[in-house]
């Protein structure tokens, strides 16, 4: 952020022997520069941020005139008025005590052994440092965010945005927000920077907006060549100094390098990425390393989810694979997917939602995707991401072809009818319990399995089944006891209760 110097600190120096006189709510004013005048009219050389010291010698006479003095030069946005005293006037004049009281400007005496030139020396002397330290942060920041492009964009605004106190984000070529550390600002920011790159008449759209809250939003386009990748966005409480302007710069630098890796290096990467999933896939234990590699595809909480996609044939899975990276690398995501056969399980950061998992199969070919069926795994923390791949293959299993990805979740209540392997074994376990019932109905001409599911789903209540079936509970309990008398079992123990619900529900 620019250099500037509280009016307050100025004060806090006690070998200056400075004495606030009026003004006291502007002490958190900046001081960029000290100026010494003896104008009447000195505003008119002001541009904002100037400790203006005087003697008084130029001080209008007239009350009204005084007050107009120092008004001008609060309007003109100057951060105080240094008054020496001994000289023209012995004290500083009540008037203008006054005034600066009424406009919240910062008015301090200055004794007579105190020369405008200590002031002078003390506040560009702290002026100096305080850019030595804005040099020393951004030479320490600009290896942190070298170091951090390892880990790709994420990991390079995170930097960013620490160093510069600021939220940083990434806008796409398409207008939209990719990134954003350390959260996704309001809708007023958003639209002002899709407004700003809009209107732009140039490619680039570099530049800075200023909001009314104060707030400013600096642009910086990512560019490599003649190509714009998108935008680099930082909103801070102030306008940004050259120290910061550099970070930025370099930053965006970093981006630009990032959205041109050459294609080898992305295929590579994408089969690193494979590698390290098949690894813990398929071997127990607790290679760290790999654990680290497949961090990167997790969200800020560490969670994944899994997306699989079971397919016509392998060429197809192939196929699909290569759309969900087409769709991913524009958004400078990487691709963490598991090719076997006919099947691809694609790991994606835990906040993503069935949305965007369904935007990644857009590009497939809509007589392809028609064959497609795709299951979509609740958010899980990273080390399980097996058990998220699992849970996704058997949502997968249940799905419609060609429908949007089904997650595991949605099946709540009828999950174990929904998978072909459960119902083979439901069918066969129902028709062994429930043969005998269904022979005893057949030569009676009665229908005790209507009743037996009625008793079953309201969990035994005798009133509740009754009114379901519309016949009186005694006559309820008088095909309950039969039931139990043919099947050979009692009702009353919860364990035989839900084993015969399950194949009621199957048999239907």
């Amino acid at each position: 952020m620019n250099a500037g110097i509280p009016v307050r600190w100025i004060l806090s120096q006690p070998e200056l022997g400075l004495v606030l006189k009026g003004g006291g709510d502007g002490l958190g004013r900046a001081v960029t520069l000290v100026l010494t005048s003896e104008l009447t009219e000195p505003q008119q050389w002001m541009s904002g941020g100037e400790l203006v010291l005087t003697t008084g010698m130029g001080l209008p006479l007239s009350r009204p005139d005084r007050l107009r003095y120092l008004q001008d030069l609060y309007r003109a946005g100057i951060a105080g008025l240094g008054f020496g005293v001994g000289l023209s006037h012995e004290t500083v004049p009540e008037d203008l005590v006054e005034a600066a009281d009424q406009c919240g400007l910062p008015l301090f005496e200055v004794p007579l052994p105190t020369p405008f030139g200590a002031i002078t020396k003390k506040v560009m002397q702290r002026l100096a440092e305080q850019e030595y330290e804005k040099v020393l942060r951004a030479s320490r920041a600009q290896p942190r965010m070298t170091r951090a492009a390892i880990q790709g964009v994420r990991a390079v605004i995170r930097e960013l945005s620490a160093a510069l106190s600021a939220t940083v984000l990434v806008v796409g070529a398409d207008g939209a927000i990719a990134e954003a550390h350390p959260r996704q600002p309001g809708a007023e920011i958003l639209d002002r920077i899709r407004e700003f790159l809009a209107t732009r008449s140039d490619a680039v759209g570099s530049g800075a907006i200023q909001l009314p809250t104060g707030q400013y939003i600096v642009l910086q386009a990512i560019t490599a060549g003649h190509t714009v990748h998108g935008h680099l966005a930082v909103v801070t409480a102030g306008a940004i100094g050259s120290v910061d302007q550099v970070l930025l710069g370099h930053a965006s630098s970093l981006l630009a390098l990032d959205f041109e890796k050459p294609a080898r290096l992305h295929i590579a990467q994408n089969r690193l990425n494979s590698q390290a999933m098949a690894m813990l896939l398929d071997e127990p234990g607790d290679p760290d390393i790999m654990w680290q590699h497949l961090a990167a595809a997790a969200d800020r909480t560490g969670r994944v989810r899994a997306l699989v996609l079971r397919c016509a044939s392998a060429p197809v899975a192939r196929q699909a694979l290569e759309t969900v990276d087409a769709q991913l690398h524009p958004q400078n995501r990487q691709l963490f997917a598991h090719l076997a056969g006919d099947r691809v399980a694609v790991l994606l950061p835990g906040s993503d939602t069935d949305a965007t998992a369904e935007q990644l199969l857009t590009g497939i070919p809509a007589e392809v995707r028609a064959t497609l069926r795709a299951g979509l795994s609740a958010p899980h923390p990273l080390r399980r991401f097996n058990a998220a791949i699992e849970h996704a293959e058997l949502a997968a299993s249940a799905a419609l072809p060609g429908a949007r990805p089904l997650e595991l979740a949605a099946l709540a209540g009828h999950a174990l009818l929904a998978f072909p392997e459960a119902q083979r074994v439901l069918s066969a376990v129902s028709e062994a319990m429930l043969q005998p019932l269904v022979d005893y109905d057949e030569r009676h001409g009665t229908d005790l399995i209507t009743s037996l599911r009625a008793y079953l789903e309201a969990h035994g209540q005798w009133e509740t089944a009754a009114n379901a079936l519309g016949v009186h509970r005694h006559t309820l309990r008088s095909r309950v006891a039969k039931i139990e008398s043919v099947l050979g079992c009692q009702l009353d123990q919860a364990l035989v209760r839900a084993e015969l619900l399950l194949a009621v529900i199957a048999r239907r």
